[in-house]
């Protein structure tokens, strides 16, 4: 029994190949053409997961960054007649 299952499944598999190229149509038209014959006429399948755009995303605006105030050093010097030791600004 398990070769007539082996046999059957080659020759289907044989008969079905052997009706696809007997269907074919002689001409190579599009499928959408309305000529009327013998062949099988399906619209192309096209096998894609969909792709969606995306809604555009706002972000908040990024924090304004303001430096600390930078201390210079002032070395010590005569302004006019006065003596000024060294101190930072």
């Amino acid at each position: 029994m398990v070769r007539y299952r082996r046999l059957a499944a080659v020759l289907s598999i044989a008969g079905l190949a052997g009706l696809a190229v007997v269907a074919l149509p002689g001409k190579a038209e599009a499928w959408w053409c309305c000529r009327v014959g013998i062949g099988i006429a399906l619209p192309p399948v096209v096998v894609a997961p969909p792709v969606y755009a995306r809604p555009p995303v706002y972000y908040p605006p990024p924090p304004v960054y303001y430096p600390p105030p930078q201390h210079v050093w002032v070395p010590p010097h005569w302004q006019g007649s006065v003596w000024v030791p060294g101190h930072w600004a």
